[in-house]
């Protein structure tokens, strides 16, 4: 028997043996030496490789993964907030998702896909092998009904942008579908990547979606894992999907903990109580001591696909209205609705100078080193400069300026009076909230900073520091003044419109929620996504040129660049945090005995 990996050399002999001739006639000798050229074959070298049988993956055991946050909804189409989408996007797969190490669009439930000539009609093919975890398959219908539901009056949702060019979508057959636009779409690939619904637990005419109790607890899926429970603010236990496409994970299950706060997060993680977690930056150095002492962590730092900013509402917060004229008074825009030019504007901060000053109070290199411990880059405005091709390299950002600040107020007519240490004009008060979430200690520090600056100016602030669920549902409401907070897994293709155009100043839906509208803006973003050819050189010009307006109007004061850190203890096996993603190969996820 041979055991290992070794050489075994075979040496084959060969032997001649010669016998002479006679001749007849007389008897004489003759003595002839005859060379003879033997070939002997060299050594044949034989390479046996033995391969020990592989030991079997660990099964079972439960991934625990800490947040200051809970999630608001586990419907897809209904979500609006990072916290939701951890978990809605272990339940439910989607038609397109994006590459999480290249930003690149691939399939998911779709297969492959085609495009007509003209750009405007995209076919797709289903994957036959998916199932929803009650038996029924994932068919064509599901994916029709799932982006059918966003443009349904019955349904309030922040996606909209999702369906904005979709004329209509056939089924051609269980598994395969055609979208037809009626524009082209530079950015179409990015918006089929939402989370398709089971089309058979839904009336189909969409009137069960927003208060369906499946929101909270849905029951039929077809990711990864199912839901288990939901306590809310405590935790979510999700249980692996035995009948998964891509085979059952290996681990049993992940539980999502509800934590009070980020400092919370780290001890809970020390203590060897949660396995994944991604910690404010200031963090980082605690991490890397204890990885020096021989803990088993490993970290990652990558620049978030997003920013951190401060959004100003430009809209009266008492009386909340559209961006658009609802023509039909169906709730909903409909192509064609011009935008709301008499909307009323906020009373402060509808005025372009108040906002222009604000952003000159702010002190971004301290927020930068002090608040994020300098695990951040400046950011001039809405592009990332992860797209290179888009981003404005030559603007200059806003730099602290207190004194054009205080020029800024004056020319708006923002003055002192007497002995007042507060503004006022027309005899009102210059007074504003600022309201952010708990449990992330940046913007709270940011939030005093700025209340700080903010009074040295003249303003009189008031803090509100929010529970996660009340912040975004005050947020979306438009029911603020200032508001801090960041985008997070923006995409790669530089589209934005979902932030500024009038179409999505929705209040209690929308993501323009400060009310933003510049008719320039407005029609390059239109040009900009609808180029024929989409070339990033044309295009990179225009989402410039929406830099520098966007800019100048400051509807957001924008921070910087997240330097996030994610941090995970190696008894997890496989997991690997990307640039363009979170939550990646799951079901090759394992941990060590």
């Amino acid at each position: 028997m041979i055991s290992g990996s070794k050489w075994i050399t075979i040496i084959l002999c060969f032997s001649i043996v010669l016998t002479p001739i006679l001749a007849a006639c007389k008897t004489e000798t003759i003595i002839e030496t005859v060379e003879v050229p033997v070939e002997v074959e060299k050594p044949v070298e034989v390479e046996v490789l033995i391969t020990p049988t592989p030991k079997p993956i660990p099964q079972g055991g439960r991934v625990v993964i800490g947040n200051y946050a809970d999630a608001v909804t586990l419907n897809p189409i209904l979500s609006s907030d990072f916290a939701s989408y951890a978990v809605w996007s272990q339940l439910f797969l989607t038609l397109l998702t994006q590459n999480p190490f290249t930003g690149e669009i691939v399939g998911q439930i779709a297969e492959s896909w085609t495009a007509s000539e003209d750009g405007l009609t995209y076919t797709f093919k289903l994957r036959r092998d998916i199932y929803w975890t009650d038996g029924t398959p994932v068919t064509a219908k599901d994916v029709k009904f799932t982006y059918d539901a966003l443009g349904s009056e019955f349904v309030e949702s922040p996606r909209t942008a999702n369906i904005e060019f979709i004329e209509r979508i056939h089924i051609l057959d269980d598994y395969t579908l055609e979208i037809l636009y009626h524009a082209l779409d530079c950015s179409k690939l990015h918006n089929l990547t939402l989370g398709i619904l089971p089309s058979h637990m839904y009336a189909e005419d969409f009137s069960e979606i927003m208060d369906n109790p499946l929101n909270k607890k849905p029951t039929v899926t077809n990711g990864p894992f199912k839901l288990q429970d939901w306590v809310k603010d405590d935790y979510v236990i999700l249980v692996r999907n035995e009948d998964y496409y891509l085979g059952a994970p290996n681990i049993e299950g992940l539980i999502f903990r509800k934590l009070a706060d980020t400092t919370t997060e780290l001890a809970v993680f020390l203590a060897g109580e949660s396995d994944i977690i991604s910690v404010s930056p200031e963090y980082a150095s605690v991490i890397e001591g204890e990885i020096a002492k021989g803990r088993p962590f490993e970290m990652v730092k990558n620049f978030e696909k997003g920013y951190e900013f401060v959004g100003f509402n430009m809209a009266n917060p008492e009386n909340r209205e559209n961006g658009w004229i609802d023509a039909n008074e169906n709730g909903i825009f409909d192509e064609n609705e011009v935008p709301n030019l008499l909307q009323e504007p906020h009373p402060i901060l509808g005025d372009k100078l108040v906002r222009q000053a604000i952003a000159y109070s702010l002190d971004y290199t301290n927020i930068i080193n002090k608040v994020v411990y300098g695990q951040g880059s400046p950011i001039v405005a809405n592009v990332l400069p992860a797209i290179e091709w888009a981003y404005h390299w030559d603007l200059e950002p806003y730099s602290y300026d207190l004194e054009r600040a205080a020029a800024l107020l004056d020319q708006a007519g923002w003055k002192y009076e007497g002995e007042d240490d507060v503004r006022k004009k027309d005899g009102k008060t210059l007074s504003l909230h600022i309201m952010t979430n708990t449990g992330y200690t940046p913007y709270e520090n940011i939030a005093t900073l700025m209340q700080d600056n903010l009074e040295d100016l003249g303003f009189d602030i008031t803090l509100e520091i929010l529970e996660w669920g009340t912040f975004v549902e005050k947020l979306l409401g438009q029911q603020f003044d200032m508001a801090i907070s960041g985008w997070m897994s923006m995409g790669s293709d530089p589209d934005d419109s979902v932030f500024w155009s009038y179409r999505y100043d929705d209040p209690g839906a929308g993501f323009n929620f400060v009310s933003y509208y510049n008719q320039e803006v407005e029609n390059l973003l239109f040009e900009a996504k609808t180029l024929p050819g989409c070339s990033t050189e044309e295009r990179g010009d225009m989402y410039k040129r929406i830099q520098e307006l966007i800019h100048e109007d400051v509807p957001y004061a924008f921070l910087y660049n997240k330097l996030y850190v994610d941090v995970w203890n190696t008894r997890l096996v496989g997991f690997h945090p990307s640039e363009w993603g979170w939550i990646s190969n799951v079901q090759d996820w394992y941990l060590k005995p």
